[in-house]
């Protein structure tokens, strides 16, 4: 597949307007860390705003659904722990 300059720059552009309009699909500064948080966070909101998927998860682990709900919400505040120390140039 041969990709002529104008390709090259409409799929950029393409991208760039995802990456402006949705959070999650990152930009080019975006560090491994904020990326991690970013699939976390989405994943916990998933499984919160999916009802069969929490229902799922609260019987595999045995405790409630508003508990298990509970517990998908502490987890989005640090899904990945503290960030790391940023090395200063």
């Amino acid at each position: 597949m041969d990709l002529k300059a104008s390709d090259r720059f409409n799929i950029n552009s393409q991208l760039e307007h995802l990456q402006a309009k949705y959070v999650g699909t990152g930009h080019a500064d975006l560090s491994r860390f904020e990326w991690a948080v970013n699939i976390q966070r989405d994943s916990y909101a998933s499984y919160i705003g999916h009802y069969p998927i929490l229902a799922y998860f609260a019987v595999a682990e045995n405790e409630s659904i508003g508990r298990e709900r509970y517990n998908f919400m502490q987890k989005m505040l640090l899904p990945c722990g503290l960030p790391p120390e940023r090395e200063e140039d």
